[in-house]
């Protein structure tokens, strides 16, 4: 047999109508029915009765059932007589008292606020092991991706860089593909592996830098393309050159 009194899941002193209806020798849905048609308030109902259905130990399927507390039990078993109801309702009520009585004792307190506050701090491990974890990660991530970053910083984002697009326009060229023909026309630049590069004659003067792009191709890969930028020294280059053309646009 069970005690007749528990613990319900906000801490509070109970007893049930499972428990009630073995005790009493009565079939559950007898019990069930006693509370349903109680005389009583709806305040002192709610007050008093909560309905926490429960799931059967063996066939897993839930069925109804009532808390009840020490004021709710006593209206209820007001009406079950005879010699062993006036046993069974002492035996209720002293254990209520008993457990009443509990929480006015020092030892009891203190051992119920050292339970909640262990029950607590294991939350809050649990919780710091999950963030220290997030954080080891998040650290992972930033050293795998320091390299990365640093690239961009030096190349990617290099000051100066100025766009073949903008200086064709400047010039009077309709797109950047006709800057180039007209360079590779006069030696100056030449189409390698995708990309325009300055000839030998005029590679290393400072006259442009080149950027990486990072790309993802229609199989899902993730490759690179090289795009080839101007200086303000390249960009005074290329309007010397194209003067003439300047002049006439």
């Amino acid at each position: 047999m069970e005690a007749l009194v528990i613990q319900s899941a906000k801490g509070q002193d109970v007893t049930t109508s499972l428990i009630v209806a073995e005790v009493f020798g009565k079939e559950h849905k007898h019990v069930l029915r006693d509370i349903q048609n109680l005389s009583c308030s709806e305040t002192f109902r709610q007050s008093n009765f909560g309905h926490t259905p429960y799931v059967h130990p063996q066939n897993g399927q839930s069925y109804p059932m009532y808390e009840m507390t020490k004021d709710g039990f006593s209206f209820l078993v007001m009406g079950y007589t005879g010699g062993k109801a006036a046993e069974f309702k002492e035996k209720f009520i002293n254990e209520f008292n008993k457990r009443e009585a509990l929480l006015k004792n020092d030892d009891f307190i203190l051992s119920r606020a050292f339970s909640i506050m262990t029950d607590r701090n294991k939350v809050l491990e649990e919780k710091v092991a999950t963030i220290s974890e997030q954080n080891h990660l998040l650290e992972t991530t930033i050293k795998q991706q320091a390299p990365k970053v640093e690239y961009c910083e030096k190349v990617l984002d290099a000051v100066g860089a100025i766009a073949t697009t903008v200086i064709a326009s400047e010039l009077g060229l309709k797109s950047a593909n006709s800057l180039h023909k007209a360079l590779k026309s006069k030696g100056i630049m030449w189409y390698v592996n995708g990309t325009w590069v300055l000839t030998a004659k005029y590679a290393g003067k400072g006259y442009t830098i080149t950027k990486t792009h990072p790309y993802t191709d229609s199989l899902g890969q993730q490759k690179t393309s090289i795009s080839t930028y101007w200086t303000e020294k390249g960009r005074a280059f290329l309007h010397n050159v194209f003067n003439p053309i300047s002049k006439a646009s």
